[in-house]
């Protein structure tokens, strides 16, 4: 029972020495000095304030991407004791002692550093010589530009990562897949592909391309899976539904990981809030919660509430009023009701008041108990402030000719009778008897006469309407749009029939907790969509540029400039990698295309095994380039250099790739056809590839292609198979010593059989069959 203690337990592990030193130089040069410059570089003065905002669990906004990028850089900062403290205000202001600049740094240096060794196990996994595999990796270290947005307080170094993380885990489980289908390093590098490409797109939203570039190879794979005979029906769909939930379903969760640390940190009030909607402000500690809190959460016939536009834009604003009327005539000789002004106002105000009144009473209070407001019934809207109600009819809107005026109606006795009935519409209603609620609801008015809808044009008013946005009745319903879309975010249930009195109200005592009835899923919704549509100030920067000025390396960043001395840090890439990568970029399509059309004739100028190894390589090395480059010239912001780095360093791993090609398949057999070897002149040439034969015999030797004697074809390429061997790899040392005693052979008489060895055989055959 215990005979296993009596052998001694042996650990055996494999240590790559290459890729040992791969990563210790990597961290040398990503490492060494990171603290310098202590001083704000660039892009830092915007993650620097997002990283103060986590110290401080302040809520902000940053449409520019997902939140898993700020979150490592804060980790950074949470490890190094940093508290938030620290006024990111320009670019070189010099930290303070406590700002660990070295911690902040870290995460993306790291990242820098491993992505060295990563392109090693890329180009090696791909099926390339160790010689190619450490080209790679040391052109990704000596890159100027990655070296110096690694050693910054940036995202692109961890993008890259995620972008090489995610490729190199594809790799590693489709290997595995010919060796031990659903093991455990099968599941782990399957896994692990998809949480990588989560990661990336959760950095910034380009990493999507490389998500999609992972999806296509791995449906390309999965189709001819379908087709393998030899699996069984069962066997086939439990691969299908493995590689679908480890590439769709654990992203998603990983995604929404990711935003819910996000919300679960920020839970306090921040500068930012006021782009996000009256709901989402209430879920968070102080600001509008310390206003909604004790708020009723029913709004009732004679309701007191503020209203608030839910699209947002321009700027967050509430239905307002006040007593100035529009101009009788406008500057372009309209004419108008001048009737009071109904505006969207983007402060508080106590004019942004409204009662909800129901039309059949006068009585501008609460009843005991409260009759609450449903959706589908009609009410009016009294202004506060002057008693006067929301109203449109049938005159042009002062900006928006097209639609209808919005006013509170003054009666002027001049055949204009109010229009004043409005029928509550709850756009997110869940049944068609919901309860108007406070924040909760989204609600559109209808007008009953006109079915217009009440709506923010969002144009500014002239002076004569104080610069506020303009409100009109849209006649026709296109559909959901914020614009057309109000909130309840004040409220508070009148108590007093008296104007006066009714001014002077307070909140109402009751203590409903608003929050809590806003779940995570409605708040990342929001979140996201926000992201999405929001769209970033896009003004011209000095240093941004165009896609076109990345490849020709026509630009750079001025990172830093030292106040005194003459120090500077430039983003600037290394002109001999840049055009070096471009073109072997150039050749590898022309190769391809080349080899495309050879295959299409039926001329087989690589093995099977060789062709799919480089078509694998350039689906992701030439496609990883194209899906992070191409987009950027439909993308309608500013561009700087750094958006090209994601792209380059694919570029970078496809360079040794094609050099080694060249090497293997072009100039050794070119050298070899130009020399006449075992004296038949210049026509026997074999050397492991069919395109070189074919080279040395002339156009006569058709070795692949078809011809009309499909049994002569057969034997043919079974000949050839045998001279190869190996396909598409060097000879091993049987092999070699096969070879050489066959070219001792080649001598003889044609004739004369070979005692050992098919190269010189079939070869003299050949050539025979050619003259």
């Amino acid at each position: 029972m215990l005979g296993f203690l009596q052998r001694p337990v042996v650990v055996t592990a494999d240590i790559n020495l290459n890729v040992v030193a791969l990563t210790a130089v990597g961290l040398l040069s990503r490492l060494w000095q990171l603290a310098y410059p202590r001083a704000v570089v660039f892009d830092e003065v915007y993650y620097g304030q997002y990283i103060s905002f986590y110290m401080k669990r302040i809520f902000f906004f940053d449409g520019s991407g997902p939140p898993f990028g700020h979150m490592l850089l804060a980790l950074g900062g949470y490890l190094g004791g940093f508290d938030g403290n620290f006024l990111w205000n320009r670019i070189g202001a010099e930290y303070s002692t406590n700002v660990p600049v070295w911690s902040l740094r870290l995460l993306p240096a790291l990242a820098g550093a491993l992505s060295v060794p990563m392109a090693y196990q890329i180009v090696w996994e791909l099926g390339f010589s160790h010689c190619a595999a450490v080209g790679a990796a040391l052109l990704i270290l000596i890159e100027n530009a990655l070296i110096t947005q690694s050693r910054l307080m940036l995202l692109e170094s961890a993008l890259i990562f995620f972008n090489l993380l995610a490729v190199l885990s594809y790799l590693k489980f489709s290997n595995s897949q010919k060796h031990g289908p659903f093991s455990p390093s099968w599941w782990f590098w399957l896994v692990l592909t998809g949480v990588a490409c989560a990661c990336a797109v959760g950095i910034k939203y380009v990493g999507v391309f490389t998500y999609l570039l992972v999806l296509g190879v791995a449906a390309v794979h999965a189709w001819h899976l379908i087709g393998d005979q030899t699996l069984s029906n069962v066997r086939v769909l439990c691969h299908l539904l493995a590689r679908a939930v480890a590439l769709l379903v654990i992203p998603v969760l990983v995604y929404l990981l990711f935003f819910y640390v996000h919300l679960l940190v920020l839970c306090r009030s921040g500068p930012h809030d006021q782009i996000m909607s009256s709901a989402f402000q209430a879920s968070l500690e102080g600001g509008l919660a310390r206003i909604t809190q004790g708020q009723p959460l029913e709004v009732a016939y004679g309701s007191q509430v503020t209203l608030k536009n839910a699209f947002g834009q321009p700027v967050p604003c509430w239905l307002h009023s006040h007593q100035s009327t529009y101009p009788v005539i406008y500057e372009n000789g309209r004419g108008s009701s001048h009737q009071q002004q109904v505006t969207c106002y983007p402060f508080k105000d106590v004019n942004n008041w409204w009662i909800v009144k129901d039309p059949g009473r006068h009585q501008l209070v609460v009843n005991n108990p409260p009759r609450p407001v449903r959706h589908g019934d009609v009410v009016q809207l009294v202004h506060g402030m002057t008693t006067r109600l929301l109203n449109t009819h049938d005159v042009a809107a002062p900006l928006s000719p097209h639609s209808q005026e919005v006013s509170c109606y003054i009666d002027y006795n001049v055949s204009m009778p109010a229009q004043n009935l409005w029928r509550l519409d709850i756009v997110n209603r869940e049944s068609d008897t919901d309860v108007w609620k406070t924040i909760l609801s989204e609600v559109r008015f209808v007008h009953v006469n006109t079915s217009a809808i009440l709506k923010l044009s969002g144009a500014p008013l002239p002076d004569w309407g104080f610069r506020q946005l303009e409100v009109v009745g849209e006649q026709l319903s296109r559909g959901y749009h914020g614009s057309t879309v109000w909130s309840v975010e004040e409220h508070r249930y009148g108590r007093s029939q008296e104007q006066k009195e009714r001014e002077l109200e307070l909140h109402s005592p009751t203590q409903t907790d608003v929050s809590r009835n806003l779940s995570f899923m409605a708040r990342f919704s929001e979140l996201q969509w926000r992201m999405l549509t929001v769209r970033s100030d896009d003004s011209e920067h000095k240093y941004s540029s165009t896609p076109l000025d990345w490849v020709m390396l026509d630009t750079n960043i001025a990172y830093w400039l030292h106040p005194r001395t003459s120090a500077q840090i430039h983003l600037l890439g290394n002109i001999v990698i840049w055009a070096s990568a471009s073109l072997a970029t150039l050749v590898y399509a022309l190769l391809f295309i080349w080899y495309l059309f050879r295959r299409r004739r039926r001329v087989c100028d690589l093995p099977e095994d060789c062709w799919l190894r480089w078509a694998l390589a350039g689906a992701l090395c030439a496609g990883g380039w194209a899906v992070n480059y191409v987009p950027f010239f439909m993308m309608e912001k500013t561009l700087f250099l750094y958006h090209y780095l994601p792209a380059l360093t694919f570029q970078i791993l496809l360079l040794p790739v094609v050099l080694e090609h060249i090497s293997d398949h072009l100039c050794r057999y070119g050298a070899l056809a130009a020399t006449p070897p075992w004296g038949y002149g210049s026509r026997g040439v074999l050397n492991g590839d069919s395109s070189v034969m074919q080279m040395g015999l002339g156009s006569q030797a058709r070795l692949c292609r078809g011809s009309e004697d499909e049994a002569n074809e057969g034997c043919r390429e079974r000949k050839v198979a045998d001279v190869h061997g190996r396909w598409g790899r060097p000879f091993g040392p049987g092999e070699r010593q096969e070879q050489r005693e066959g070219e001792g052979n080649v001598g003889r008489d044609p004739e004369q059989p070979v005692a050992r060895g098919r190269t010189a055989w079939c070869m003299a055959e050949i050539n025979q069959e050619a003259l």
